[in-house]
């Protein structure tokens, strides 16, 4: 029976796979007729698109599940489905008849496949899942749902799937969403979500499979207005570059902070000291920009006189002090305010005019505001502004600084964000650093309001200044955004320690904090040893627990020379299947380079295609892996302020196995340790908790 039934979902998958190929060459063999040139080019971008999304992923199955759904089952007030069996799988796929092959797994037919429970059958009769090798099937399990069903233990075809080996970069996880993940990624598009998660547990990818969500379920709204991903750094970005595109979505934009604010050509050519990022990156310097560009404005000198043939219309300086105070109290932008000013002024002069009997319209409006009288006084009192020039100002002027900072930045902290000498001679030859960028990002929608995207994804949260978070903020004003992190694994300077600070700085104080604790990537036996260093770094979480267990997941072992026993054990570990990783400090790299090149083991670095990887700590965050190998815990913990946090990174990247090799006493903070019964490995001892 068993085979029998395994043959008919491999002849499913085999017509799966036949009608895709025939949807892309029905789209490849439509042609792109518009009506003008540029419109017959736009089709025939988007006919590319569309061809691209259909392209086939040998080793990626069409489908991971089946429904069978009761005679009696209805999804949103529908019928159609009783009765029926639908296959649920990464895209939408049907017949040359339009018959549905597979259904998306985004639709609302496939939402039983993620929450059914005993409890809550949600209309099934049966839940499959198959298991595959590549894109081959070779197993699958099923669930019954109804009268007597009892409660399902854990998925063994699910389990496999969260354990199988990975090499190169992140894959999605939309075969193993869990309930409480399905719930994120199926909020709806006006809601701000904010997603505490510890290591393993998904957050990522429960943020990526909400963006491919809402460019299904809302798909005109989301891609009129756009959607952004933002990473902590390019090695990131890398990492998760193709699980949007399995999914059939190629055009969401993938950025960093850095490259989000960037405009005009400007790029990060200096670095601050970290008094001066943790200064440049507060809040209260928004307070700054503003006082320092509002300061322009100037009283006006003299009456406006603006003559009309015999006659002479005045606007005298009280009236024009109140059309100025007017602007300021509507809120509106320093850049349109001028515009607006030459408005009301010539307002005022219209109103004049007509009184004395002249016959004005939308012209003579124009006229009176164009006029050299009216340009010149508003020139004078709302002179123009610059963004890069305002910061520029405020940087290389302590003067100017103390004017704009008084009673919001202390001397020091004013000391510590101006330039020292040579201060560059124009905003063109600054040598900008990040936090520069962000606070023309800042100047930049003082002048003119930040066009709102539908929707922001930004992971690695916890480690944004709450500049860089209202950066993001400016851009969902009228949007939502997915706020991801872990503030365990908060390793900046000014990394935030609540999430309701965050959101208050998002512009979304509402949003909810949803949190995942369960851990589905990391085993057990890893977590339950990174978690020791809570205490000290976050003592407000509970340690998340972990689906997973594998008593041989953890490896500890003292050595006499960790450069060698590094090369050593990356030996041992490239023999078995799946990534691997060398995480040490920053300083500690180079050496650990030296030894591995002189052993012969091929490495690279973070985003190269190579199955052994030699990563910095700094970068590592929101990488996984299957093999990590931690080189000198206590060299992580002291190379930085906050080496603690570094380590607890380090130590949750590892999906399958963490190996451990230090020379120097491990921080006091790890808990005690027993010999596991047997052998030990080729690297050691391996150790469990007592």
């Amino acid at each position: 029976m068993f085979d029998a039934i395994l043959t008919l979902e491999r002849d499913e998958l085999q017509r799966s796979r036949e009608y895709l190929h025939l949807m892309r060459e029905d789209v490849l063999g439509l042609s792109a007729m518009g009506g003008d040139p540029v419109s017959e080019e736009y089709l025939k971008a988007e006919l590319y698109r569309r061809a691209e999304s259909l392209r086939d992923i040998p080793d990626t199955p069409l489908f991971f599940g089946r429904l069978d759904y009761s005679a009696a089952a209805a999804v949103d007030d529908s019928d159609e489905i009783a009765g029926h069996s639908f296959h649920i799988g990464r895209r939408h796929v049907h017949s040359p008849d339009g018959t549905p092959a597979v259904i998306d797994w985004r639709a609302p037919v496939s939402v039983p496949f993620y929450r059914a429970s005993a409890a809550e059958p949600m209309g099934l009769d049966l839940r499959r899942r198959f298991g595959f090798a590549g894109g081959e099937l070779t197993a699958y399990e099923d669930e019954g749902f109804g009268a007597g069903a009892v409660t399902h233990q854990t998925s063994r075809i699910l389990i496999n799937e969260i354990e199988r080996p990975r090499s190169g970069p992140m894959r999605d996880i939309v075969a193993t969403i869990q309930p409480d993940q399905d719930d994120i990624v199926r909020a709806g598009p006006g809601e701000t979500v904010c997603v505490q998660g510890a290591p393993g547990t998904g957050k990522t990818a429960v943020g990526l499979h909400r963006v491919a969500y809402l460019l299904y379920a809302y798909k005109e709204q989301a891609h009129r207005r756009g959607v952004v991903v933002v990473g902590p750094n390019r090695a990131f970005l890398s990492y998760i570059r193709n699980v949007l595109p399995a999914l059939g979505e190629l055009n969401v934009k993938q950025v960093t902070v850095g490259e989000l604010v960037a405009a005009d050509g400007l790029v990060v050519r200096g670095a601050d000291t970290e008094t001066a990022a943790v200064v440049k990156g507060s809040a209260r310097m928004a307070e700054v920009l503003r006082k320092a560009l509002w300061s322009a404005l100037r009283p006006p000198a003299a009456p406006v006189m603006v003559p009309r043939g015999a006659r002479r219309f005045r606007v005298p300086v009280f009236e024009l002090d109140e059309l100025v105070m007017e602007l300021r109290v509507r809120g509106v932008r320093y850049g349109s305010g001028r515009e607006m000013l030459e408005h009301r002024i010539a307002h005022v002069i219209l109103s004049h005019m007509e009184e004395a009997g002249e016959a004005c319209d939308d012209r003579t409006h124009e006229s009176v505001r164009r006029s050299r009288p009216v340009k010149t006084a508003a020139e004078a009192m709302w002179p123009k502004a610059d963004s890069e020039r305002l910061v520029y100002g405020l940087l290389s002027s302590s003067e100017a600084l103390a004017r704009a900072a008084a009673g919001i930045l202390s001397e020091a902290e004013q000391e510590a964000i101006l330039w020292r000498a040579p201060v560059p001679k124009s905003p063109k030859s600054a040598k900008w650093s990040a936090a520069d960028l962000v606070l023309i990002d800042e100047a930049r929608d003082l002048l003119a309001r930040t066009p709102s995207l539908a929707h922001v994804v930004v992971d690695e949260a916890q480690d944004l200044s709450p500049m860089e978070v209202r950066a993001i903020g400016r851009r969902v004003t009228t949007g939502a955004a997915t706020v991801l992190g872990d503030i365990a694994q908060g390793t900046t300077a000014w990394a935030t320690t609540s999430w309701a600070a965050m959101l208050e700085h998002l512009g979304k104080p509402g949003a909810a904090v949803r949190e995942l604790s369960v851990g589905y990537r990391v085993p057990r036996q890893i977590l339950d040893y990174a978690s020791a260093l809570l205490p000290l770094i976050a003592p407000e979480l509970s340690p998340a627990s972990s689906l997973r267990t594998d008593p041989g997941a953890l490896d500890i072992s003292r050595v006499p020379d960790v450069p060698a026993a590094v090369a050593g054990a990356c030996e041992a570990a490239l023999r078995g299947a799946g990534s691997v990783a060398v995480i040490a400090a920053e300083p500690f790299v180079a050496e650990l380079a030296a030894a591995l090149s002189g052993a012969g083991v091929p490495f690279g670095e973070p985003g190269a295609d190579e199955r052994l990887t030699l990563v910095p700590v700094t970068m590592v965050k929101g990488l996984e892996f299957d093999h990590v190998i931690v080189a000198e815990p206590a060299g992580i913990v002291a190379a930085e302020a906050r080496g603690l946090q570094r380590l607890y990174v380090a130590l949750t990247r590892a999906v399958s196995q963490l190996t451990v090799l230090h020379a120097e006493d491990l921080p006091a903070a790890l808990p005690s340790f027993m010999l596991l019964a047997g052998e030990p490995t080729a690297s050691g001892r391996r150790l469990l908790f007592r």
